[in-house]
């Protein structure tokens, strides 16, 4: 199982930080936090390829930032998700690897709808990760996303963090992983 972080203030995000620990010492998780790997954006392509190709779950954790990933994980989806690797003619070393997502929103629910600051419900802005999952033969779960994450008491945040961790781990005994 294969966590790709990408935060790009890790120690400014309480939620984040929560979350990552929660799950962080599952048997068989790698995490690579990309803002620790590539402060300078210069993604190794052969390593990351190689991780994302011994896992049968790939999860991709990240505030939403303008209505988006961060800019790391963008350009990483851009250098290492290859046409003749992930997607296209030769294409399928992604295939049947299941995709969870994971973000954090400052917004509370009330800000994505037609009165929200926002005024477009969340799920407006999840289909281009969606289909970047779905694009790579990849299968979609149902995303986690937590909404308000500024507001959230530490009782919240703690029991996200078990629900995200029952969550990994039920994933991990679906697919049978290897540790």
């Amino acid at each position: 199982m294969l966590l790709i972080f990408a935060h790009p203030y890790p120690d400014k995000s309480r939620a984040n930080r929560v979350l990552l620990e929660a799950v962080r010492d599952i048997d068989g998780l790698s995490v690579r936090s990309l803002y620790d790997l590539y402060p300078g954006f210069d993604i190794d392509v052969p390593a990351e390829q190689a991780a994302l190709t011994r896992a049968q779950v790939v999860v991709w954790q990240h505030p939403i930032y303008w209505y988006a990933p961060p800019g790391l994980l963008k350009h990483w989806f851009d250098k290492v998700l290859l046409r003749g690797w992930a997607y296209g003619k030769g294409g399928d070393a992604l295939r049947g690897k299941r995709c969870l997502w994971v973000t954090t929103t400052g917004g509370e629910p009330a800000a994505y709808g037609p009165d929200g600051m926002h005024r477009l419900p969340f799920d407006e802005y999840v289909p281009p990760v969606e289909q970047t999952a779905r694009f790579c033969q990849m299968i979609w779960e149902q995303q986690l996303i937590v909404p308000g994450s500024h507001q959230l008491s530490n009782d919240e945040l703690d029991a996200l963090g078990r629900a995200y961790r029952a969550r990994l781990e039920l994933l991990q005994r679906d697919t049978k992983e290897a540790p």
